[in-house]
Order: C-alpha cells, then structure tokens, then sequence
C-alpha cells in the first residue's frame, strides 16, 4: 500500500515504565519553579519539556527518558501537512495595518554603534532584486515600518545587530527581506546539512511563522527554506533536510541540537545567524543552548558571520550578554523599549481569584470574537477551555503539554475564526502575528513586565486599534503593580486608583527609554546616552487604503 506521508498523521502511541525519580523538580534547561519565567512553555536545550508535578510525567524530545527516570508520557510521531502551494493563501495571510498607521512616522529612533548606515525612506532605496521587490509588493507591503528602515540597510551592509522595536512593528521582515536578498545575489551552491542562514525561535509555533513568512518572501526564487522544531517525527524532519540543501534553516533549540548532536546540522556554510526573541533566547531557559550553538566547532568565526538579534524587550542584563556574540553592532531601538503599544486600549481591574470566571463571561458576552485568554497554567488553561467550550463560546485552548498536532489545529481553528477564544499560556504571547485579534484578556497576570508586554502585543498590530483588559488579584499580583503603572503612563493610558495605591503610589523597576531594565538605550559604556541619539523616522506619508504587513 502506497502512502502519502506528506499529507498525513502519523501517530504512534509509545508508553514505557521506568522507575520512579524522587528529582519532582524542574528538568535540565530550565530555571526555578513556580510562577513567571523560570516555568513557560518552550523547547529547552536537549530537546526536554518542564516536569510536570501535577501528573507526574515528563514530555521528552528525540532523546528524552534516558536520565530521568521518570515515566514518559505518550509521545507523538507527527508528520505535519505540507505548506500551501495556494499563493493567494501565502500572500494574504499578513495582517492590515490599520488607521493608526501614519503615526509610525513619528516614532523615536535610536540608532547607536560606530558608522551606521542611513536609514531608507522606501524598499526601492534598499537596492533589492526584482523579485524580492514584487513579493514584497505581493504581499501587500507599500512602506517599511520604522524597525525595517533602519536595520534592512544595517543588515545589507554586512553589520552586526541589535534591534529592539514594539511589538507588531515588522521585525519579522526586517531581518527576512534582506538576507534572502543578499542569498540570492552571491548564488552560493548550498551542502546537505550545512544552512546558509539560521534563524532560531523560543517557541514552536513562532518558528512555524517565519517559516512561512521566510517562504512567501523567497517565492518564484530558488531559495530552498526548511524548519526544524519539537513535537514532530524527527526522522520525516531529517529526511526533508537530506533530500538538498539548505540556504534558511528556522528552529527552535531543543530539536536543533538535537540534529547537531547526531551530525545532521553543521555551520560550516552559515553566514548568518538570528536569534529572535532574543531575550528570551538568552534567560536562563535557553542561554546553554544559545551558547553551545554559537560556539559550536563547525560554527565559523565572529567575522565570518553576521549576527542579528530582534525582540519587543532587551533587559541591560540581556544586552550585556548578547554583546559577546556580536562583533562591532549596530543598536536600534524603535519607539518606547519595553513599553506597550500606544494602540491598545489597556483596562486593568481589581479581581480576586474566585471572581475572575464570572469576570471573564461578562467580557465574552460583549463580543468573544477573536479573543485570546492568557492563563498561567497549563492545568489551568485546560480548566477554563472546557469550562468555556460548554458554554455559546466556541474555545480552544494551546499550551506545552497539548501534542503538537493539537496545538497547530488550535491555532487555525483560532485564525479561521472556527473558534471564538484561544486560552493560551505563554508559548502564545510571543511573535506570533493572527489577524482579527480584537482582545487579550490577562485572566492572570504574570510576573515579569516584558511578558504582559508581550502578551498584550498579540493585538493592536501594525497601526490598528487593540484591547487588552487584565485581571488584577491583589493576593498574587501586587509584585507587579509598580511596573504596571509605568507601562500604563507610558501609553498614556488611566491609571485606576487602587493600581496606584498597590505600587506604592508611583511607577516601578522598569526604566522605560531611559537605560533602564528594559533596554531602551544601548548598555555600551562609550555610547553616548543624551536625547540627540533619538531621530524621528521621516518618511513619505502612508497611504490611505489598507496594506498587508508582517
């Protein structure tokens, strides 16, 4: 019997009984218990998934169970579909910028780091191929956003980089269009296992994105673009890769060293390397990984690569770190690092925890379309998800212990709007751009700053308007309250009195745009850190009709 694996599940169920463990804490890769940072959803270093004391099992990657003793939970060989062929469907999958739009022209711009080029007013000022040109206008672009003037010509000029830019603003593209540009211009002949550029993602599902996004930009070109990511059958991900090579490879951590381990990756070719998210990158969740892959052996030298580094939210601690894996960097900060986009109108209400269902069902009676219910638990997201599903809303739900087959049909049932609500954790707050995400509900709150910035970034994208409303437990959450009063006053939004009165009556550790934790000024000690480092973006004024963006 003939089967198309490429078009089909494959699931094989393999359950084995080790001996118990008495180690019931957090797995290899990952920082301390409890809530916040140290315990989100993600691909760790090794290909392992945070232990989970509530059942009792942990969830292994291509390697996992031979350490830990504990017993392995169901693993799935899955075989995703092939992307689409369907060009309307690649190309029109980007979100419209919206009415606020024009605003962006206005935007401070901090560029730092010796002999920076200039910044370009258009994409036909970033001397791209023709080809690359019409899929950019293909896919609905007219103008770059503030964080693609400014690194596309940093990047094309062969220069190190660090960029920090809003969510919602382009970084996806900002970083694509130039090194598929600057591929198909050298022509070099590519080696099975040896990509020319890597990207690495956090998370699944972001890494999934600029996949596609990475395809649609090198469309009717030669470019070939492959990804490699947990959750998947590691032997149809390692036979695509053998099948030619590979000018972009998009991974996230854990199944990358994986295939470094067993000597199907090596970076003898790679001339380009991007961490996104590159805060994340960097905690102590993925700085192992980060370092075993950028000191690797086959890895070339710091000036025989460039190295470019993207994200909402670049602590100092961050940036200092980052600073040894970049050589001689350009530093762009775009808008307020670290702040909330000024386009989402945030409501921040005192809740305690036994009042937050009811709470939550007289927001979704208003309107439940395209909402998105951020909660701190992967136990708790599967509560509030079948809570909900029995009610008129139509939910689903996405966190690190669905299978990955469950998590990439939750996002599109989301996406095409199959599904009113998404409860998610916070493998969902970063990167990931959905169109028609109208709300973002923080039912709980977290506890890093940087998170609820990225959480409430999944709306309000690219000029259009957004809400985000979150639930404030005095019980839990007064760690934060501080920080929230400084993201609220910096996007210029109402304060409520009892938020006041739990931070102590002023804005907390967080120093938004001013060198502070946030990284809104490049940490270099000889870099200047006057206001005359701020430029406005000029530029023509956007165009009225609606555009496509990233």
């Amino acid at each position: 019997m003939v089967a198309t694996v490429f078009f089909t599940v494959v699931l094989i169920t393999v359950v084995s009984m080790m001996s118990s463990s008495s180690d019931k804490g957090e797995r290899r890769g990952f920082g301390g218990g409890g809530r916040g940072r140290g315990r989100c959803d993600r691909d760790g270093g090794g290909g392992r998934r945070e232990f989970n004391n509530n059942k009792g099992e942990t969830e292994y990657g291509e390697n996992g169970g031979e350490n830990g003793g504990e017993p392995q939970k169901p693993r799935e060989f899955y075989i995703p579909p092939e992307p689409t062929d369907n060009e309307e469907e690649i190309f029109g999958s980007g979100i419209t910028s919206g009415i606020n739009f024009a605003k962006y022209d206005s935007i401070p711009v901090q560029v730092t780091g010796e002999n920076a080029p200039a910044a370009i007013q258009c994409f036909e000022e970033a001397g791209f191929r023709e080809l690359v040109l019409n899929n950019v206008k293909r896919s609905g672009y007219k103008l770059p956003t503030p964080i693609q003037k400014t690194a596309i010509p940093v990047i094309s000029s062969g220069r190190d980089l660090m960029a920090c830019a809003q969510t919602g603003s382009g970084k996806t593209a900002a970083f694509l269009l130039p090194i598929i540009n600057a591929l198909l211009n050298e022509g070099c002949e590519t080696s099975i296992g040896k990509p020319q550029a890597l990207i690495v993602s956090p998370t699944r599902e972001l890494a999934i994105q600029i996949y596609n996004e990475a395809r649609k930009f090198a469309m009717d070109s030669y470019i070939n673009t492959q990804i490699v990511y947990g959750g998947t059958s590691s032997k149809y991900q390692g036979e695509k890769i053998g099948r030619g090579g590979t000018h972009i490879l998009i991974a996230t951590p854990g199944r990358l060293l994986d295939f470094v381990e067993k000597g199907f990756i090596t970076f003898e070719e790679t001339r380009f390397v991007v961490l996104d998210e590159a805060d994340r990158m960097l905690d102590m969740g993925f700085k192992e990984s980060v370092a075993t892959i950028m000191n690797h052996p086959t890895m070339r030298g710091m000036d025989q690569r460039q190295n470019l580094m993207f994200s909402a939210t670049f602590p100092a601690e961050i940036q200092r770190m980052a600073g040894e894996y970049l050589n001689e960097y350009i530093f762009i900060a775009i808008g307020v690092v670290g702040g909330a986009c000024s386009d989402v109108t945030q409501n921040i209400y005192e809740v305690k925890k036994y009042q937050k269902r009811a709470k939550l069902m007289e927001l979704l009676q208003e309107n439940p379309n395209g909402t998105i219910v951020f909660v701190e638990t992967k136990r708790g997201a599967d509560f509030l998800a079948s809570l909900l599903s029995e009610t008129e809303f139509p939910t689903t739900s996405i966190h690190g212990d669905r299978l990955q087959r469950q998590r990439e049909e939750a996002l599109a049932d989301f996406k095409s709007g199959k599904m009113k609500v998404l409860i998610a954790t916070s493998v969902a707050a970063r990167g990931l751009d959905i169109k028609n995400v109208n709300h973002v509900v923080n039912y709980d709150l977290p506890t890093s700053i940087d998170e609820y910035v990225h959480r409430i970034g999944r709306t309000g994208r690219v000029g259009n308007n957004g809400r985000a409303t979150s639930f404030f437990d005095p019980e839990n959450d007064t760690a934060i309250a501080a920080d929230l009063v400084k993201i609220l006053e910096g996007a210029g939004q109402e304060v409520p009195d009892f938020l006041q009165n739990y931070s102590g009556g002023g804005g907390g550790g967080g120093d938004f745009g001013s060198g502070g934790g946030f990284g809104g000024r490049d940490v270099r000690k000889n870099v200047p850190k006057n206001d005359d480092n701020f430029v406005t973006s000029s530029g023509p004024a956007a165009l009225e009709e609606e555009e496509e963006w990233n």
